[in-house]
């Protein structure tokens, strides 16, 4: 055998040797990202168990926050005001109430917060002028001779002493409006209505939007007791009974800080690097602002990565379902923020590694709602009805069935058919028109509540 023909053994077994390797690490990874049966049932016991901390008031990763809502009964009618402010995005809606479920939107005004001639988040504003603007925008969906409640789905961590006094913690999402912080957004928001002109509004229920989801599915489904934001973030709401002693009142977990978790390699990193390292374990793990975060982490590790991109869930839903010949829309992707290409069997991989990332996070935010119901019917022998928002659930290709799938494999078929997810993609808003619609009926103890005279 001549020399050429040994030197291409050679090479053939180094190569071999090369992709054994890749390979290997391959594996590594994606076993980094499993999470078993058994794994994900002590999840479950343990998010009920730290649900259960938290209403002792003992040490727990849950905030518990309390709504001052019961649930609605389905038959509340009349025309209320939403105002929905989570993001850089306004809207405000009048929506009639038709009772059996029924609603219709009357008028809606949908504004940004930054456009090319203002910019309503910066430090550059102060709370007057950013409610100010709200008020205006009120002002083209009501009538002067009209007395209208206004329910507010205020998506911003906040602390909350009765359904309509809310104060802010913390602003989030790049936020940075001075005066707000520490203040009631209520009160705020009344103060710029009566500056405007509009006394005529009155501003009577501050919201969560898990708050908000729960609301608006459970005015057609009297069997929804969860609400939950599967999105850009992860946050989950649930109907508490306080065993009968109390009047039931749904509760927001703030789910999103459960950190009774295994974290593997990723996590540990994408923690590291985040601007809050040790909080928000759980919403790390699942929620769509990180999914692709990891992935970037996992290739990198491999070496497949040199330097840093971003790639959004959007990114991810693309590459999980690329059918397309020689991987098409997932070079697309990449070739879009890197000169580097990769080879047909490495884009396979990266397809693999995402469909692993999406795999857990939806089995992880299956355990959560898992240990919630087992804290309300530890026997599973009711209907429990899950409400979701957000654009995970939403439009992640496959999302939807295998929270479904993850169900039947932890409960068993016959109690699976208790529970039933249901998409609600309206919350926000008519979860505002619906708790102004509570309040105004009066269907909440008197000591949960003050009064807008009170204010």
């Amino acid at each position: 055998m001549n020399n050429g023909v040994i030197m291409q053994l050679e090479d053939l077994k180094w190569a071999g040797d090369c992709m054994g390797v890749i390979e290997s690490k391959i594996n590594e990874c994606l076993q980094e990202f499993e999470i078993d049966s058994i794994q994900l049932k002590r999840i479950a016991d343990v998010f009920c168990q730290e649900i259960e901390r938290g209403l002792k008031k003992e040490k727990s990763s849950f905030k518990m926050l309390k709504s001052y809502l019961q649930l609605p009964n389905g038959e509340e009618k009349g025309h209320y005001l939403a105002l929905d402010f989570g993001g850089t995005n306004l809207r405000i809606l009048l929506i009639a109430l038709l009772g059996q479920g029924r609603f219709k939107v009357i008028k809606k005004v949908t504004a940004p917060l930054i456009t090319e001639s203002y910019n309503y988040i910066t430090n550059n504003v102060c709370a007057e002028e950013l409610f100010d603007f709200i008020a205006e925008l009120i002002r083209k969906v009501t009538d002067d001779e009209y007395r209208y409640f206004l329910g507010h789905t205020f998506s911003f961590p906040s602390e909350q002493s009765a359904l309509n006094h809310a104060r802010l913690i913390v602003w989030t999402k790049e936020f940075a409006v001075q005066g707000v912080e520490g203040k009631d957004v209520n009160a705020l928001l009344s103060d710029a209505l009566i500056r405007k002109g509009r006394s005529n509004i009155i501003p009577v229920a501050v919201i969560n939007d898990t708050v908000a989801t729960i609301l608006a599915a459970a005015y057609k489904d009297d069997c929804v007791h969860i609400g939950s934001i599967c999105g850009t973030g992860h946050n989950t709401a649930y109907l508490e009974s306080y065993d009968g002693k109390r009047c039931p009142m749904i509760i927001n977990l703030e789910s999103g800080n459960f950190s009774h978790l295994r974290l593997n390699t990723f996590d540990k990193i994408l923690d590291q690097q985040s601007e809050k390292k040790g909080e928000q374990v759980f919403e790390k793990m699942v929620a769509g602002k990180y999914l692709g975060r990891l992935l970037v982490l996992v290739l990198k590790e491999l070496g497949m990565l040199k330097q840093e991109i971003v790639l959004t869930s959007k990114d991810l839903s693309e590459i999980i379902q690329d059918s397309s010949p020689n991987y098409r829309k997932t070079k697309e992707i990449f070739f879009a923020q890197i000169e580097d290409t990769f080879t047909e069997m490495e884009y396979s991989y990266i397809v693999e590694i995402a469909k692993r990332i999406i795999r857990r996070s939806a089995r992880l935010v299956t355990a959560g709602y898992i240990g919630i119901i087992q804290h309300m019917d530890f026997n599973f022998n009711n209907k429990h009805h899950i409400a979701i928002d957000g654009s995970l659930y939403e439009k992640m290709p496959g999302y939807a069935q295998l929270i479904q799938k993850t169900f039947v494999e932890l409960l068993g078929d016959e109690k699976a058919k208790n529970i039933k997810v249901i998409l609600e993609n309206q919350g926000s808003g008519i979860g505002g028109a619906i708790a102004a619609a509570i309040f105004n009926e009066g269907r909440l103890d008197s000591d949960r509540i003050i009064m807008p005279s009170e204010s």
